[in-house]
């Protein structure tokens, strides 16, 4: 769970100066910049059913942080890079055990301060703030700042968390918000895509409250730093005045000047006895990626943090079934992930008049543009009814080129906020749960 508004109580309190509260000994050493970790927390204590009901959180809390983002503000206050870890990160713990698990297990074992340091242990970076908050916090900050833009180029819905949301540009309150930021069973299941959609409701909240003029001047600035402190846990050295003149900071910077990225990851289903499936990070490309936080260097753009394949995909080969009807286009296909489910014995009678054609069912546009990636050329056409993907190859000679699906690169690459939206157009009002949610189980 994202906790949007808290995420920008970071960014309002890196001016502060002051380090995170109870320091223990043996932390990585400060550096160029301010780091700031974010953590919204999977806890249920305190809510009574009604409030589980209108908050859609029905189920048993793991009293663990369910987001982590650490922020980092350049030292000329002119970058701020905002890095998401996923919970399932799979790390070892920084209190002498040598247990490792997942890095949302951190805060159930030790608290916040565990959280920071074993932050601190993985990435190499100091924690100079760190901020929490939980359900109804989230509701209630997103409310006081009257509510939060979200954004969508497809239908998302999650019976888990109560999403139910509309192609399009929708305003919705804290409630809606909540559900948007915390949806894992939509799309591919996973935190990755719903880390994203995390970062664009920090990025898209951001814009608006500057554009609002929320962060423009000291008054206006404290007060929406007094909205944030009401439920935002901050480490107790961090005040209104220093929000309000962070606030004024962030509203200079540029969406140009304002990074999102996903740690990189090499394993996305590691199996750990115990444990349960974790997430591996990619050792060369965090590395590549701390470094440059620790440098005060930009993210984006650095092809060590995460380079870009040649013929990226966004939807990955081995989930395509194909009926091929030319037996070598089908080893071809084969040999490049795809699941060849059927080759004709012999070739059609007549082919059809140029390039290949790609029949298959509505609704599976983008697996029909990676398999059009492996075709170049090759037509697309939608059969009704259609169950099934197909490749007819034409009368012109097909060319099969191999094809590179990487997650990071389609949900989690570094990138600047100007790139980060999904649509262009203007906020519109979108009714039932994807805006006001519904009471639920």
């Amino acid at each position: 769970m994202l906790r949007t508004a808290t995420t920008v109580a970071v960014l309002t309190a890196l001016v502060s100066g002051a380090a995170w509260a109870g320091s223990p000994a043996g932390r990585a050493a400060p550096g160029h910049g301010t780091n700031i970790l974010v953590v919204g927390v999977d806890s249920r204590t305190g809510l009574s059913r009604a409030e589980k009901n209108r908050l859609h959180v029905g189920g048993k809390g793991c009293n663990c942080t369910d987001v982590m983002m650490l922020v980092h503000l350049s030292e000329d206050r002119r970058r701020m890079s905002v890095v998401s870890l996923p919970r399932d990160s799979y790390v070892e713990y920084a209190d002498g055990s040598g247990v490792r698990g997942k890095i949302n297990g951190a805060y159930a074992r030790g608290g916040g301060t565990l959280a920071v340091r074993t932050v601190e242990k993985v990435t190499g970076l100091h924690v100079d703030h760190y901020l929490e908050t939980g359900f109804t916090g989230f509701e209630k900050t997103v409310d006081g700042l009257g509510g939060a833009t979200l954004c969508t180029d497809k239908h998302l819905r999650d019976e888990n968390s109560g999403l139910d949301l509309a192609p399009g540009m929708h305003h919705a309150d804290g409630n809606g918000a909540l559900r948007y930021v915390r949806a894992r069973h939509v799309e591919r299941p996973g935190d990755l895509g719903r880390v994203r959609r995390q970062q664009r409701a920090v990025s898209d909240l951001l814009t608006r409250l500057t554009a609002e003029g929320a962060l423009a001047d000291p008054v206006a600035a404290a007060g929406t730093a007094a909205t944030l402190l009401k439920s935002v846990r901050t480490d107790g050295h961090t005040d209104a005045f220093d929000l309000a003149r962070i606030g004024m900071a962030l509203a200079r910077l540029g969406p140009g000047r304002t990074e999102f990225a996903t740690v990189p990851i090499r394993l996305f289903d590691h199996r750990v006895p115990g444990v349960g499936s974790t997430l591996v990070w990619h050792e060369a490309r965090s590395r590549a990626l701390w470094k440059a936080l620790a440098q005060d260097r930009p993210i984006t753009g650095d092809r060590r943090i995460q380079p870009v394949p040649r013929t990226p995909v966004s939807s990955n080969p081995a989930g395509i079934r194909v009926r091929v009807d030319e037996a070598a286009a089908a080893s071809a296909l084969k040999a490049g992930g795809f699941v060849v489910t059927d080759v004709s014995a012999a070739a059609p009678l007549v082919r059809p008049d140029g390039p290949a054609v790609i029949r298959y069912p509505a609704g599976r546009e983008t697996d029909a543009a990676t398999l059009a990636a492996a075709l170049p050329g090759a037509r697309r056409q939608v059969v009704p009814g259609h169950g099934h993907f197909e490749v007819a190859v034409g009368s012109r000679q097909v060319t099969v080129r191999k094809v590179t699906y990487d997650r990071n690169v389609a949900e989690g690459a570094p990138v600047t906020a100007d790139r980060l939206g999904c649509l262009t157009g203007r906020p519109r009002q979108a009714p039932g749960p994807a805006v006001t949610g519904h009471e639920g189980d």
